[in-house]
Formats: structure tokens, sequence, C-alpha cells
């Protein structure tokens, strides 16, 4: 029996449905816009506000994953970035980089 390689299941079956967060933030700022100019019909209104709040919510855990690997990845957990520092090459907290 032969199989079809289009036909693997995708082992995440929301990621079928939810757009790239970039695309997700696209929308997300389309939608705004229309509903600002305030010519949409009250259902329509409607259906972009609950597509926009699930745009929303997807874009916010998408940057809280993001930021929870940063973390883990910074052994020294997150800072403020000095720009001074930055600019003249002393590296964080004034010290001179060896």
């Amino acid at each position: 029996m032969a199989t079809n390689s289009n036909s693997i299941p995708d082992p995440d079956p929301a990621s079928a449905t939810a757009p790239a967060f970039e695309a997700a933030l696209t929308e997300l700022e389309g939608i705004v816009a229309a509903m600002e100019a305030g010519k949409m019909p009250l259902q329509d209104a409607l259906d972009a506000y609950k597509r926009g709040v699930a745009l929303l919510r997807q874009c916010q855990a998408t940057l809280s994953a993001a930021e929870q690997q940063i973390r883990i990845l910074d052994a020294d957990g997150l800072r403020e970035f000095d720009a001074t520092a930055a600019r003249d090459g002393t590296g964080r907290g004034g010290e001179q980089n060896a």
C-alpha cells in the first residue's frame, strides 16, 4: 500500500490553524485599522473583534514563550541594556572587556 507524502499528520493540530507571529500581528493590525475606520456592519465588527482577541492572545503567548526561552538561554537572567557601555565597548557594569 503506497503512502502519500502529503498526508503526514501535523503533530500539533493547533499549528495548522494558527498563523506565525508576524502573520498574526499583521492580521491583527489590519483588523484594528478596519475597526477604527468605523464602517463595518455590527456583526462583522463583532466577528472581527473575536478574531482580534484570538490573535492578540496568540501573539502574547508567542512572546511569553520567546521570553522564557531567552531566560533559559541567558544564565545571568535578563538585564537592562546599557547603551553607553555598548557604544564605548566596556561591556556591562562599566567593566573593561579583556
